[in-house]
């Protein structure tokens, strides 16, 4: 099957790293992928409390791209993926919306009639559609004695997302079993990082952020592995301040799952992303058993 794969924003900037190893991954597994074509911002979390009707009439246009060429979204960003699922439920169960947004896609020459486009979270994919047994096939380079903290955030799995449990997750730390890391169990996994507030109310988003990284030091993590841009960059980019707010040394590398699912399935250095960290990712590959 083929896939459009949306990247969002994020993903052409900050998450850059995500992307190379997202596209890095599927290529390793020979599931075919093409950028959405023409795509535009799905207006994201913020946006949404800004003018509604308007974010889900710019989100609803990347759906209707799709559905006029016959194909699934893939969604990595965990905003994006969280919008387009939200636009979609919205367009089906209240009329008032539906109207709205269809009188807006068609000035801008689109239709979308809602029952055909699925929007995909790459963790989906890789259990649901090629399946964990595949993936453990085709590891190169397994990951023997790396410990990881998986974190998912709070978007991917609220409201329900039909592929994971929505208060405890299960998809990534399959994955990672798969590749031969030591996955850690903890009751963090959808908590929330903090966010946008690390830039708006820093002492509460700061906070937010510490929990976290507390968590997987206390549990003696050598990285955590997540599916979220801003995730991971609140987590890599923050520990010096958190440090010294709260007087306690941390040097976590946070990476994207994809990279170590990249890593282990033999894709190249340079096509995972790894230098583009604040918090160094290279010692984590050099542990391996």
């Amino acid at each position: 099957m083929a896939y459009f794969y949306y990247p969002g924003c994020s993903l052409k900037g900050t998450g850059a790293s995500y992307e190379k190893s997202l596209l890095a991954v599927f290529a390793a597994l020979d599931i075919p992928m093409q950028e959405l074509p023409d795509w535009n911002c799905c207006g994201a979390t913020s946006y949404m409390s800004i003018d509604e009707k308007v974010a889900l009439a710019m989100a609803a246009r990347n759906l209707a791209i799709a559905e006029e060429n016959g194909r699934d979204i893939i969604a990595p960003c965990s905003a994006c993926y969280m919008v387009l699922r939200k636009t979609q439920k919205y367009i089906k169960e209240y009329a008032h919306i539906r109207e709205s947004i269809l009188t807006a896609l068609k000035q801008a020459g689109l239709t979308y009639r809602g029952d055909s486009v699925r929007i995909r979270h790459p963790l989906d994919v890789l259990i649901t559609d090629v399946g964990v047994d595949e993936i453990r096939k085709r590891v190169r380079r397994p990951l023997n004695g790396v410990r990881v903290f998986p974190y998912y955030g709070c978007l991917i799995v609220r409201p329900k997302n039909g592929f994971d449990h929505a208060t405890y997750p299960t998809s990534m730390d399959v994955l990672l079993e798969a590749l031969g890391c030591e996955v850690i169990d903890h009751p963090l996994k959808t908590k929330c990082c903090g966010g946008s507030l690390t830039g708006t109310l820093e002492e509460v988003g700061m906070r937010l952020v510490y929990i976290l990284l507390k968590e997987a030091k206390k549990r003696g993590s050598h990285a955590i592995a997540t599916v979220c841009p801003l995730c991971q960059f609140n987590l890599d980019a923050y520990q010096e301040k958190v440090q010294k707010m709260y007087s306690e040394s941390f040097a976590i590398p946070v990476m994207y799952v994809t990279q170590l699912l990249g890593y282990a399935l033999g894709a190249q250095h340079t096509h995972l992303g790894l230098e583009q960290h604040i918090i160094p990712v290279q010692e984590v590959f050099e542990m391996v058993r």
